[in-house]
């Protein structure tokens, strides 16, 4: 070609071959993107669905986990149908991303497996890659593709440089660097520094087995099973005394509460590769002993540890680790008198979703938990002297609520709410006494509440809401009438509480108060995510442990909420249950664990 004629191309203005315009007999064409527009911004839009959708149904999480994921396969069917793009950069694009996702795989912190690829990795990579076609779409080359393919790498490269210990309560997931220490690991050190638990310490065994026998909270939620504190009056003036420190440790991860007796603190953890039931002091925090199981259970939604919470019975502590391990050990000295599993015993071969989570129920020679099990294994009592099967009974699958002791119309039942409502059963034996339907599509992670003798409060959840229901003594036998529905009061995971004829707690993520006659609500506010409460109740005053480890001071009144005090007590995601036992305030997360003394009343 002559110097004219290269002259005169570029007068007639031909582009570098990347950027020409087809001709006929070209093979490229510029990508059809406004598919992926759509389809980018919708996986966005799915993503944040539960914040958009505040008091939609608890399975809205999953509309956030997966939604992002099924748009995402849309866009790679785009691709491979009506991109525009060569085949042969379709099965490079197709191939690359398979590539990119299977390296961040082979090299990601283990917490960023399992379910983690489909809710986070692959839909980043998808969208990233997306956004380069987008970008570079009218480049004539396979450049375009490749220069896609560096975006998708670069997204699930942060994937690979980071580590997750679950999502919040609004189902935003908790990112720390990989490198960081993890609260287990810190937990580890400071116990290694101050010496390891003293198991088997010499202490005099039969005063401390005659103090446990009048533990104040010896089981989860306190003796009652309604998260309130009584005997005390606390004053309402943070602002000029607000609770004061006494103590503050480190703790491996869980979600468990405390029993509290004879000023021990009994709770459960993870240390490291083994599931632990611990004991400390609670004047000191100092640890007194501990007991291990060989066991871990992480899922990447609900996070790393056991979820129930210890029960103290007969000088014992009943425990129950996340993947079904269910072990007896003396309150003394932590020492084993037996261990159980409840895979076995009820014909599973995998924990729940988010692990066994019921905090054992121990009456009557028998220790109770739920198992989701078939048939008749929905529920399992194990001997307390050998722990061996004593009965099992049949109960709905999903339930991460525990089993409870309640009494109507003066009889005493065992109480588990699941999926399909409410179960009663016969303490002695199992035997079913009545099932009451109220059916939640979703997880149950709530208990029940006996009202005046002759009516159930039965928390459902988000979408569902609150039932009041009640029970009579029919011609065969008990027979339960709805009172109300309310939809003021949905709590996810958050237990409510009551107190003089109102009703308090969550509202997914906002507090609020609810009329124990009619369910209608009186009052919402308090944004304090989703935290847990407890009730002060001689005082007339609520104990709120915000998620982000907030402790804030509510008035239990029905006028309007009232906040008079709060401070800063945890610094990560709280989902743990407060204890208050004398003056003493107990809180913990899967980080911390701290004693306040609360201001006595004037």
């Amino acid at each position: 070609m002559s110097q004219g004629q290269v002259e005169q191309g570029a007068e007639d203005g031909a582009q570098p071959r990347d950027r020409a315009q087809p001709t006929d007999a070209s093979p490229w064409r510029p990508l059809r993107t406004w598919i992926p527009m759509v389809l980018v911004p919708a996986m966005g839009f799915m993503r944040f669905v539960p914040d958009l959708v505040p008091n939609g149904p608890s399975m809205m999480w999953m509309t956030s986990s997966f939604g992002p994921f099924l748009i995402g396969l849309l866009v790679v069917l785009w691709w491979l149908t009506a991109s525009r793009a060569r085949w042969f950069e379709r099965i490079l694009g197709v191939l690359g991303l398979v590539g990119a996702v299977g390296i961040e795989q082979m090299i990601c912190h283990p917490s960023m497996r399992g379910p983690l690829p489909i809710v986070l990795t692959i839909p980043m990579a998808i969208a990233a890659f997306a956004i380069g076609t987008m970008l570079f779409g009218r480049m004539l080359s396979v450049r375009r593709t490749v220069l896609a393919l560096g975006l998708a790498a670069l997204a699930t490269a942060h994937s690979a440089l980071v580590r997750t210990d679950g999502v919040w309560g609004d189902f935003s997931f908790g990112f720390d660097w990989r490198w960081k220490p993890t609260a287990e690991q810190l937990a580890s050190d400071e116990l290694r520094r101050a010496g390891g638990a003293v198991a088997g310490a010499v202490v005099d065994a039969p005063a401390l087995l005659a103090a446990l026998e009048s533990a104040p909270w010896p089981r989860f939620r306190g003796p009652r099973g309604d998260s309130a504190q009584r005997g005390r009056r606390f004053s309402d003036d943070w602002s000029g005394r607000p609770p004061r420190e006494l103590w503050r440790n480190r703790i491996g991860p869980a979600w468990s509460s405390f029993a509290i007796g004879a000023d021990r603190l009994f709770t459960q953890e993870q240390r490291l590769e083994e599931e632990v039931v611990s004991c400390y002091d609670a004047k000191t925090g100092r640890p007194i002993w501990s007991f291990a199981t060989p066991s871990r259970f992480f899922e990447s939604l609900g996070g790393l540890g056991p979820r129930g919470t210890p029960t103290l019975a007969d000088g014992s502590v009943y425990a129950l680790g996340a993947e079904g391990i269910l072990v007896r050990v003396s309150a003394v000295d932590g020492s084993l008198v037996w261990k159980a599993d409840l895979k076995a015993a009820s014909g599973r071969t995998e924990p729940p979703m988010w692990g066994f989570s019921c905090s054992p129920c121990v009456d009557g020679g028998v220790v109770v938990v739920h198992a989701g099990g078939e048939g008749d294994k929905g529920i399992v009592a194990f001997r307390v002297e050998d722990g061996q099967v004593a009965w099992t009974a049949p109960a709905g699958e999903l339930s991460y609520a525990s089993v409870q002791k309640i009494t109507l119309l003066g009889r005493e039942y065992l109480c588990l709410l699941s999926n399909s409502g409410a179960h009663l059963l016969e303490p002695s034996t199992g035997r079913p006494v009545y099932d009451y339907a109220f059916p939640h599509a979703g997880y149950r992670a709530c208990q029940a509440q006996v009202i005046d003798g002759d009516k159930l409060l039965i928390p459902a959840g988000m979408g569902t809401g609150t039932r009041l229901v009640q029970f009579s003594s029919g011609e065969n036998g008990l027979e339960g009438k709805d009172l109300w529905t309310s939809l003021d009061m949905k709590p996810d995971y958050n237990d409510i509480l009551v107190h003089d004829g109102h009703i308090y707690g969550f509202d997914n993520a906002i507090f609020a108060c609810i009329g124990l006659e009619d369910g209608t609500r009186k009052w919402k506010g308090g944004r304090y995510a989703k935290g847990q409460a407890l009730l002060l109740a001689d005082s007339g005053l609520i104990v709120v442990v915000g998620e982000r480890g907030e402790l804030v001071l509510v008035r239990a009144t029905p006028e309007k909420h009232e906040e008079l005090g709060r401070i800063e007590a945890l610094g990560d995601k709280t989902w743990n249950h407060p204890v208050v036992v004398d003056d003493r305030l107990y809180l913990r997360n899967a980080e911390e664990i701290v004693c306040y003394e609360l201001p006595a009343a004037n």
